[in-house]
């Protein structure tokens, strides 16, 4: 009933910028909060950004400087530009929202399938 598309990963030279989206579809009565995690490769999945209804956001601490979140809440997407993107940053980034349908009171978290970002020379 409710769906989160990633798009916007890739390639990306050390030093370079690179900007996230995601798009939830569906039958979608409020969407609340919306966030982007990352899971580097064998390592566990981790908080990269969370942005609230009202355009609030945080951050993880050590990408405060060099990640921005924000959302367009008429197109239902949240967006995550990255800068002086290193190495490091390489990861799968999954978008996630907290979702209420038409017809239920409560919102229920939601998950994409995640857009590869690959820092590399």
């Amino acid at each position: 009933q409710v769906q989160l598309v990633e798009s916007g990963g890739g390639l990306v030279r050390p030093g370079g910028s690179l900007k996230l989206s995601c798009t939830v579809s569906g039958n979608i009565s409020k969407i609340f909060d919306m966030a982007w995690y990352r899971q580097p490769p064998g390592k566990h999945m981790e908080l990269v950004a969370r942005i609230t209804d009202d355009g609030e956001p945080t951050w993880a601490d050590s990408l405060k400087d060099r990640f921005l979140i924000s959302r367009d809440n008429v197109k239902n997407a949240v967006y995550l530009q990255m800068f002086s993107l290193t190495p490091e940053d390489t990861a799968v980034f999954r978008c996630s929202a907290v979702v209420r349908i038409w017809g239920r009171e409560v919102g229920t978290p939601y998950w994409g399938r995640g857009t590869q970002v690959t820092v590399s020379a």
